[in-house]
């Protein structure tokens, strides 16, 4: 069992949910998350670029709903400074989880990965620093949803995506999911929030500073700035495989 509450969300009908929240605005789904799942609901940011726009959206309907931020050890201290000034603005109920093995000691054993440019040492380096920390959250504050602010612009995987999922064992509930780069513009705009230093450098989206790099003339899409344009996904989003899932339960990392 992923989670605790593995069992509940079994008897959710995904397809009936969906088909009833098809027409629903990002404020609706939030609001039948909070109906749905009280307390156990939780949202996650990564304090990047257009973080403010889900940060305010729930907050404004969840005041005081848990929210995840896995720090890696390795974001551009604009992105601690961005943190703090939404904590601080926006009342924010900061759940700071980060990995159990400390960036240097994970230097010393494994290398820096992030330098080998090659998918395998990317997909350890994500385990170590941003899921397993991200899925001991999500146990500990004993999660059954999670607000999540995926786009379908953004990577293949999203595309596929529907309003409500199941992502191994956990509601996952994305409002904006079918917003557009203009929709998410004109709600900063509106309410007139902040958004990270790095989008006035050209970034459109800011990871770890060793991953994360402008936006430039010969880029066919906008994830290739992130991780050498050899993935689109982190993990974060994507389901565990059982092994993985017992793995971190049991993880010492």
């Amino acid at each position: 069992m992923v989670l605790k509450s593995l069992e509940l969300n079994c008897n959710i009908d995904l397809d009936t949910a969906n088909r009833c929240l098809a027409d629903a605005s990002a404020r609706e789904v939030v609001e039948w998350g909070a109906e749905m799942f009280g307390d156990r609901l939780v949202m996650s940011s990564s304090l990047g670029i257009q973080a403010a726009v889900m940060l305010h959206l729930v907050t404004q309907i969840i005041p005081n709903i848990p929210v995840i931020w896995v720090d890696t050890g390795y974001l551009p201290p604009e992105t601690y400074q961005f943190a703090e000034e939404l904590i601080e603005r926006l009342q924010l109920n900061i759940e700071v989880y980060q990995a159990t093995m400390s960036p240097a000691r994970m230097e010393a054993l494994y290398g820096r990965l992030w330098e080998d440019n090659t998918v395998e040492s990317l997909d350890r380096y994500n385990q170590i620093r941003k899921v397993e920390p991200m899925w001991r959250a999500l146990r500990e504050l004993d999660a059954m949803a999670w607000l999540a602010g995926l786009r379908t612009s953004q990577t293949n995987h999203r595309k596929t995506l529907r309003r409500i999922e199941m992502q191994s064992g956990i509601v996952k509930l994305h409002p904006i999911l079918h917003w557009s780069a203009k929709d998410v513009y004109e709600y900063l705009t509106a309410h007139d929030l902040p958004y990270h230093p790095f989008f006035d450098r050209g970034y459109t989206s800011v990871g770890d500073w060793h991953s994360s790099r402008p936006l430039s003339l010969e880029d066919t899409d906008e994830r290739d700035t992130r991780f050498n344009g050899l993935k689109q996904e982190c993990g974060l989003h994507l389901p565990l495989t059982r092994g993985e899932a017992d793995s971190l339960n049991a993880s010492s990392l």
